[in-house]
């Protein structure tokens, strides 16, 4: 730890590496359980890979913006810590595989010299916070998001509020009414717009997709920037309370909303009111880095094929607001490039640009601030790095989740269909290298890390048994889904399961059958007008499973027969008594309570020890046997079980103990007097267990 530790300005980052370090040797040496562990290390961006041993970092990108030394950076530690690929996600992350879990922290010290983050990347926590690639370029918005969503990343990074969730929260900022953001399958959709002169955002609230998407509803139609913050702060106090916990497949704010309803959820947010410490949140758009693009004088070219130049400005240029600007769409295959290309590209794009990339929601890059005079410049310089492709956001540009490749959760391959889907499509379908309007997806499974079901033409990853009980790979076909911006959007319909090696049949059918009959309209409305059942007709031959053949059970860009199998995890460890282990974190968050009630951070200091106050309850409880499912559950159950029964005593109840945080404001006098109720809830309920135990 010593080489890196005084390398490290921020001292609240040093800590975080520290602790980070700290964990994986109470880990390796037994002396934390495994959950636990995983829930510290995948919110520091550390992600348990398919392969044994190794894992996947996970790096933490604000609505994709990167700098030309940002981008150096990750490519050294790439080379130095991985295998010098990097991943792009979509949701404008950057991964790296195959790192070994005992240099992760060194590796995140590393990236923080460039003031890039692993915090927060993974867990339970406040993802990566997406916006429009356009952002601050877009010709049709109203203003720059750019500046709320950083102060967004900002407030909540580290935030004890969005910690230790039930499952992940995902917010994201849409330039325009276009809705490039994607406010309908986030938790919290921020699209921006403009009334009376003053700027906003509408709203919209617990989407998703997964197994079960569901359209997000419209809490706002406007909101002022001001008040974006503290309404974020509010619902994350609401779905730490009342999020489900156990369940997993239940634990997301979309389900959330379908138990409580909207008014529900709004009758709970109004309660949550006087706790919030800031009522509004101006946001200081002057204080966000002005942009500086290199003066430099176009360089004399040649292009050699004048009409792949045509094609390529025809698909891959994007308008920008900015007079004399365009911006440079890159097409990268599958997401995934290599460290010599993105030190050539930081370099171009510093020498040449803004000094800046973003990464965007489709997995490509987008270089913006390119000076007109110098595009023919710039295609030369990427045409060698081969980054000239064209196609950029149109349907050969397919996105994928990195599936069976490296992915615990994969089932079957969605990299190698997706390589195949591309090359059917050069080859028998050229015209729609320029088409904009059939967006393909593909997910390996369920969860939708590669966002098929938001797709005109989806596939995901699922397996299919014969009778003979022979398992095959196998893609669910969706069809149907679109934006049709201000977040209004259609979910695509499962159509039919056929075996993977079919995919491309299917999309042949598919997209002959648009052809001859889709009378010029949009894939979406040709889709609404001939019905889910008109597909299913005529995929409906590719979903038999009695006539496979030997190459039918070997999966795309694969050589070995199927094997339907979720990857090995970590070492588990010495699994160590979970009672103690709670009541442990109890004693974490209330040190953490002290140290903030020390810099003056009352509201952190408050939420630290409501958090103590339920870990204590939720380590009788657990004791017990008793479901922990959510943090309003365990408060309830203690009454009942504990309190009621007068085994524990508590004046007024545990619930009026836990409860202060939503009903005072967040004051010194408050934050000193609940941080005190928290240390007499562990002594009490420690003493309780102890007693117990000897009488057992």
């Amino acid at each position: 730890m010593q080489s890196f530790r005084t390398e490290i300005e921020n001292p609240v980052v040093e800590k975080d590496i520290i602790e980070l370090e700290k964990k994986i040797r109470q880990f390796k040496g037994g002396e934390v359980d495994e959950e636990k562990f995983r829930s510290l290390r995948l919110a520091r961006g550390v992600y348990g890979q398919r392969q044994p041993g190794v894992q996947m970092i996970r790096i933490k990108l604000p609505y994709g913006k990167v700098t030309s030394n940002q981008l150096l950076r990750i490519a050294d530690v790439s080379d130095e810590y991985s295998r010098g690929r990097l991943h792009i996600t979509t949701r404008q992350d950057i991964q790296i595989h195959y790192v070994d879990l005992e240099r992760t922290p060194e590796l995140w010290a590393q990236l923080e010299k460039d003031q890039v983050t692993l915090r927060e990347a993974c867990g339970n926590t406040v993802r990566n916070v997406t916006a429009s690639e356009t952002a601050g370029i877009d010709v049709d918005e109203p203003f720059d998001v750019s500046p709320y969503a950083q102060a967004v990343f900002e407030y909540f990074l580290r935030n004890p509020i969005g910690q230790e969730m039930g499952r992940k929260f995902k917010v994201s900022f849409s330039a325009s009414d276009a809705d490039t953001g994607l406010s309908y399958m986030h938790d919290l959709g921020f699209i921006a717009k403009e009334k009376d002169g003053e700027r906003g955002f509408k709203v919209m609230l617990a989407g998703g997709l997964g197994s079960q998407p569901r359209h997000a509803d419209e809490l706002y139609s406007f909101l002022p920037t001001d008040k974006i913050i503290p309404l974020m702060e509010g619902v994350i106090r609401v779905f730490d309370r009342y999020g489900e916990r156990k369940s997993r497949a239940k634990a997301r704010m979309k389900f959330l909303l379908k138990d409580l309803g909207l008014d529900g959820f709004k009758e709970l947010l109004e309660e949550e009111q006087t706790a919030i410490p800031n009522k509004t949140y101006p946001i200081h758009i002057e204080d966000y880095p002005k942009v500086k693009v290199a003066e430099v004088e176009a360089p004399k070219v040649s292009i050699e094929d004048q009409n792949a130049f045509e094609e390529w400005k025809s698909t891959n240029l994007v308008p920008q607001k900015q007079e004399g600007y365009v911006a440079i769409g890159i097409k990268v295959l599958l997401g995934d490039f290599y460290t010599d290309k993105a030190r050539l590209l930081a370099k171009l794009v510093q020498d040449y640009a803004a000094g800046e990339i973003r990464l965007s929601l489709r997995q490509n890059i987008l270089v913006p601030y390119v000076k007109e005079e110098l595009v023919p410049f710039f295609y030369q310089e990427l045409k060698k790095l081969g980054f000239a492709e064209a196609g950029y956001n149109k349907a050969l540009d397919i996105t994928a989740c990195p599936g069976t490749d490296t992915c615990n959760l994969g089932i079957a391959s969605s990299t190698g269909i997706a390589d195949e889907l591309e090359r059917v499509i050069k080859a028998e379908y050229p015209q729609y290298i320029k088409n904009p309007d059939v967006v393909i997806k593909i997910s390996g499974c369920m969860n939708a890390c590669g966002q098929h079901n938001m797709a005109h033409i989806g596939f995901q990853g699922m397996s299919v048994r014969t009778k003979d009980k022979l398992v095959a790979p196998a893609l669910q076909v969706l069809l149907g889904g679109g934006n049709f911006g201000d977040g209004k959007a259609r979910f695509a319909d499962k159509v039919a399961k056929i075996p993977s090696k079919r995919g491309p049949q299917a999309l042949r059918l598919i997209l002959d059958d648009f052809e001859a009959n889709g009378n010029g309209a949009s894939f979406t409305d040709y889709y609404e007008e001939k019905g889910q059942i008109y597909f299913y007709d005529f995929l409906k031959p590719l979903t038999d499973v009695d006539n496979l053949t030997q190459e039918d059970f070997i999966d795309w860009g694969n050589e070995e027969k199927y094997k339907k199998e979720i990857g090995v995890g970590e070492c588990a460890g010495v699994i160590v008594d979970l009672v103690a282990t709670l009541f442990l974190e109890s004693e974490e968050k209330i040190e953490n309570a002290e140290e903030a009630i020390k810099e003056g951070k009352w509201a952190a200091s408050i939420y630290y020890s409501y958090q103590s106050i339920v870990n204590s309850a939720k380590a009788l409880l657990t004791a017990e046997k008793v479901k922990t499912n959510t943090h309003a559950s365990i408060i309830k159950d203690f009454d009942e079980l504990y309190v009621a029964t007068d085994k524990v005593a508590f004046e007024g109840g545990f619930e009026k103990v836990a409860l202060q945080l939503n009903k005072n404001e967040p004051s010194e006098a408050f934050a000193k007097s609940y941080l005190e109720d928290a240390k007499i809830v562990l002594s009490k309920l420690e003493t309780f267990r102890k007693m117990e135990l000897e009488h057992a």
